[in-house]
C-alpha cells in the first residue's frame, strides 16, 4: 500500500509550508486538522500526521505507539513504510479517515482517554456537541 498518495504529500507539505512561514513572520502556530491516519493492523499503535518536512521523511503529527501516552512530535515516513509485521502486513493508511478535529484537540483527548483508538471513539460520539469537553465519564 502507498502510505502517502501525490494529493496527501503536497497537502501535508503545504501545511509545513504554513507553519514554518507563521514560525518566520512570528504569528501563532496554524493548528491544523489531521490529513492522514497510519496504522499497526495488528496493534495498537496509530500515527496522525499534519506535515510532511522538506526532506520528504519527517512528518509532524500525533504518534500513539500503544502504551497509554500518544505524543505530538515528529516520526519517520520511512520507518512506517519499513516495518514489517506478522502475515506480510505492514502499516497500512486509514483510507477512510476524515476528521474536522484539530490536532491539539485529537492529541488533548488522545492523552485523557490514553490513545488515538479511544479518542477517535469519544470524538465520534461528541461530534453533535457544542464544545471540545471529553463528555461525562459513563457517558
Amino acid at each position: 500500500m502507498m502510505l502517502l498518495t501525490p494529493d496527501l504529500h503536497a497537502a501535508l507539505r503545504a501545511n509545513a509550508v504554513a507553519h514554518s512561514d507563521a514560525l518566520q513572520h512570528g504569528l501563532a502556530e496554524p493548528d491544523p486538522v489531521p490529513l492522514v491516519k497510519f496504522f499497526n493492523p495488528v496493534g495498537a499503535a496509530t500515527w496522525l500526521a499534519t506535515e510532511l518536512h522538506a526532506d520528504g521523511d519527517t512528518l509532524f503529527g500525533l504518534a500513539d505507539l500503544g502504551f497509554g501516552c500518544p505524543e505530538l512530535g515528529p516520526f519517520s515516513l520511512s520507518e512506517l513504510a519499513g516495518v514489517r509485521l506478522p502475515f506480510g502486513l505492514g502499516i497500512e493508511r486509514d483510507m477512510a479517515f476524515a476528521t474536522a478535529h484539530r490536532l491539539s484537540i485529537w492529541a488533548s483527548w488522545s492523552r485523557r482517554a490514553g490513545t488515538i483508538i479511544m479518542a477517535e471513539t469519544l470524538l465520534r460520539r461528541a461530534s453533535g456537541a457544542a464544545n471540545d469537553e471529553l463528555p461525562p465519564s459513563g457517558g
